[in-house]
């Protein structure tokens, strides 16, 4: 049918896909979102170590894609990156030096990878823009993560004036949803304190937040950061990278955040905040003027709303939940 139409049909191969991101992205085509011309393969940790290149090239072979979503990655909180930027550096690099290659090699005809607002200069002025990115060296807490993530855009850049590839980049902010990553200790900030919540309410204890809840963020929920994805994939040609966020007026502190979980999930406990434990960055504002003059009329979903999705997920699913 698609031929009849004289549409290409396109395969899109998404790596990390069952993460946090490929798990909306999966969702939104199903709920139609996706197209008829359109193929979607996602793929995760379990089809192919992305690290190595043989398993790579091998997987690219079998899909045969025309276009990437790339995922993949070695992620974690705060202060799983404190401990380990070493391997945070070495993993990412090999994931995406063979993702990108890969696609290079097999006549991928668009990349579209996921970096991150942390790769940001850590001494910058705000808000933070696409043209800023290598203005100057990342927080330190996390700089083997940086880095790496910086490096996909060198390499966009060097495959396009090279061999004239369109590869391109998202920059989302902290990204939140169904199917995150829950854990405590290694997890991003707001599914932690989803589950801390969750737990506190369980056994009637106070809620303890690390830090000060001083720190402020844009969150943006996964299955608008979904649509968002599916929309640079089809419409956005630019080999720069675009911040995908909601407004700066839209920044939360992590104390907002916090009792917007509190109020989804009706704890009534006590709410401490453990000031001996580090903050990370205070901001990390970014604009999105960039989006903006593209999609103007873009609807994000309300932050409550957000996170009531979430926490009510969340509670659904505790015993399959990733913690």
């Amino acid at each position: 049918m698609t031929e009849a139409k004289g549409l290409v049909p396109k395969r899109i191969l998404v790596t990390g896909g069952t993460g946090l991101v490929g798990r909306a992205i999966e969702k939104v085509v199903a709920d139609g979102e996706g197209r008829p011309d359109e193929e979607w393969i996602f793929v995760s940790s379990r089809d192919a170590d992305l690290t190595n290149a043989t398993e790579t090239k091998a997987l690219f072979e079998q899909h045969k894609p025309t276009h990437i979503i790339h995922l993949a990655a070695m992620v974690g909180g705060l202060f799983k990156n404190i401990r380990y930027n070493l391997d945070f550096w070495r993993r990412n690099i090999h994931i995406n030096d063979n993702v990108l290659h890969s696609a290079y090699e097999t006549g991928v005809q668009k990349v579209v990878s996921c970096l991150s607002t942390c790769i940001f200069p850590d001494k910058t002025t705000y808000p933070i823009d696409e043209t800023m990115i290598h203005n100057g060296p990342p927080h330190s807490s996390n700089f083997g993560y940086s880095y790496a993530k910086r490096m996909i855009d060198i390499q966009n850049r060097g495959y396009f004036e090279q061999h004239g590839c369109r590869f391109t980049a998202v920059i989302p902010t902290n990204v939140f949803g169904p199917h995150d990553n829950f854990n405590i200790e290694d997890g991003h900030v707001l599914p932690g304190l989803i589950h801390k919540v969750y737990l506190a309410k369980q056994t009637g204890s106070a809620l303890t937040i690390w830090g000060t809840g001083k720190p402020r963020r844009q969150f943006i929920y996964s299955l608008d950061l979904a649509r968002l994805f599916l929309w640079v994939l089809r419409e956005y040609d630019e080999v720069e990278p675009i911040i995908l966020s909601v407004g700066e007026e839209d920044e939360v502190s992590i104390r907002e955040a916090a009792e917007a979980i509190v109020e989804a999930m009706d704890f009534r406990g006590e709410l401490l905040f453990d000031t001996t434990k580090a903050d990370g960055q205070f901001k990390k504002t970014a604009s999105n003027a960039k989006l903006r003059r593209y999609l103007p009329g873009f609807q994000f979903t309300p932050f409550r709303q957000a996170v009531k999705e979430t926490c009510t997920w969340f509670s659904t699913n505790y015993a399959n939940a990733r913690k």
